[in-house]
């Protein structure tokens, strides 16, 4: 397959800026927005947080569907969402910055209404998006570019509301005028490189079924063990890492009392991002994906740990917790979504039926699952510590904000490696998948011969031994954050 052209890469990145502009925005400030800004108490926020996001997860699979059953001739299968559903979603991310004093019942209506609409018109951009890609290229050295790019472009966003707008989060300030500039301009600049997305990123992989039935999306699901292991995996792993997120502000501010240093954090990790940018690849091709992704998990996890039992005076130790989790959280981001193209091309090489988008949004309802209670329980441990907005902090809540900031992205993250352990796509299985999807559409067939019936019927631990490598381009990290530090989508 001819290699993608500078432009549709740099393309494919900016779309997922423009995702970020949202998403981002939402999962690092939402809760303080919620509990700091609308007046909403932690604990009821941290039921909307977790409601809300578990009906985004559900979005995600209408989404899926939706992707599944549409194609157009002109524009794809993708592209036609990100073109139509951009300016409704950066418009409902000025909404649910924006709320009006309704009393506390109409305040909490607001919310949820707004944020339940800005996340399934998120849905709707986001999963023809992540599909996207795998439908660009089948060649790993291609994905990884992608990959890269779309990463960055999370990153830039990312970064530059923690150096920019997270200092702007302290007592005091007039915070909803703050979140009303920001989100404003973020309509202009997110249309913008969402356009630019539409123009330059297209699709050119065969597929032989465009339009998906309900049955075969189900079918393509049902035999797919390595992505049920997958998405398992990324729920604790999510979960963790939301809980971190939803507090980092908190925990600088309250615990380290020292939010100058959350601009320090967000340049590190804009450096470490195009660092681990350049040697993943190789990484990846030398230990394999599945290794890199339970040594990252656990370099995360020793992080978390720093955090919760570094007492609050220690602000270097505690800060380099943050750090180390960072490393880890970067670099089981990059190859995730690697791990979830392998499982879209493992479906098909089951069913001989391609579906990125019923896939991807099942990877993306466990993920957001994840976030969801992640999120809550952040919030949880909030209320139960006795946060108070605007006040100096007790022992109790401090130990609460360790609790959402290091015990759990700890405990869940170790889950995850449990549950790693035991998936069984390794890159060289992914390999022989490949050729074999290949070899049937150089013989002319797209469905499931008696042979490739056999071949459907092994596990990955009993591959046919005798299918030809595939000899392009080494398997090498294919993806990003959706969000660092922040969403992970």
């Amino acid at each position: 397959m001819k290699k993608l052209s500078k432009l549709s890469i740099v393309g494919y990145g900016a779309g997922d800026a423009a995702n970020n502009l949202a998403f981002t925005t939402a999962t690092m400030f939402l809760l303080v927005y919620y509990t700091d800004v609308a007046g909403i108490s932690a604990a009821a926020a941290g039921t909307l947080l977790l409601v809300v996001r578990v009906f985004d997860a559900f979005a995600d699979v209408f989404a899926g569907r939706v992707v599944d059953r549409t194609y157009s001739k002109r524009f794809g299968k993708f592209r036609p969402f990100i073109m139509f559903g951009s300016i409704p979603l950066l418009l409902l991310s000025v909404a649910t910055f924006s709320i009006p004093a309704l009393g506390e019942s109409g305040t909490l209506i607001y919310a949820y209404v707004t944020y339940a609409a800005l996340g399934l018109a998120y849905s709707l951009v986001n999963i023809p998006y992540g599909s996207l890609a795998g439908a660009m290229t089948q060649d790993p050295a291609e994905r990884a570019k992608l990959g890269s790019a779309r990463m960055i472009g999370a990153l830039l966003v990312g970064s530059a509301l923690g150096i920019f707008v997270a200092p702007l989060i302290k007592p005091g300030a007039n915070l909803q005028a703050t979140f009303t500039t920001i989100t404003i301009a973020f309509v202009v600049i997110g249309a913008a490189l969402y356009l630019f997305t539409v123009l330059t990123a297209k699709e050119r992989v065969h597929r032989a079924v465009p339009n998906v039935t309900f049955k075969q999306s189900m079918d393509t699901l049902k035999g797919n063990r390595p992505l049920l292991m997958l998405c398992l995996s990324s729920f604790f792993f999510l979960t963790g890492y939301l809980a971190l997120t939803s507090v980092q502000l908190y925990y600088l501010r309250d615990v380290l009392g020292r939010l100058d240093l959350y601009p320090v954090l967000s340049i590190t990790q804009l450096v470490l991002t195009f660092v681990l940018a350049g040697f993943m690849p190789r990484l990846v091709r030398t230990a394999g994906k599945k290794r890199v992704y339970i040594a990252a998990s656990l370099i995360s996890a020793v992080g978390g740990a720093i955090v919760f039992f570094t007492p609050a005076s220690q602000v270097w130790v505690g800060f380099s917790g943050l750090l180390i989790s960072l490393v880890g959280v970067l670099a089981v981001s990059i190859v995730v979504w690697a791990l979830e193209a392998d499982t879209v091309e493992y479906g098909e090489w089951k069913t001989g039926v391609r579906t990125e988008g019923i896939t991807y949004a099942l990877f993306s309802f466990t993920r957001k699952t994840g976030q969801a209670v992640g999120g809550a329980l952040a919030a949880y441990a909030l209320a139960l510590g006795g946060y108070k907005s605007g006040a100096a902090q007790t022992p109790e809540a401090v130990f609460g904000i360790q609790v959402a900031a290091g015990a759990l992205p700890a405990v869940m993250t170790i889950l995850a490696v449990l549950v790693m352990a035991k998936y069984t796509l390794t890159d060289a299985m992914h390999a022989r998948i490949l050729s074999e999807i290949r070899a049937r559409r150089t013989a002319g067939g797209s469905g499931t011969s008696d042979g490739d019936s056999a071949a459907a019927a092994a596990t990955p631990d009993t591959a046919p031994a005798t299918a030809a490598p595939v000899s392009a381009a080494p398997v090498s990290a294919d993806a990003v954050p959706a969000a660092p530090l922040a969403s992970g989508n």
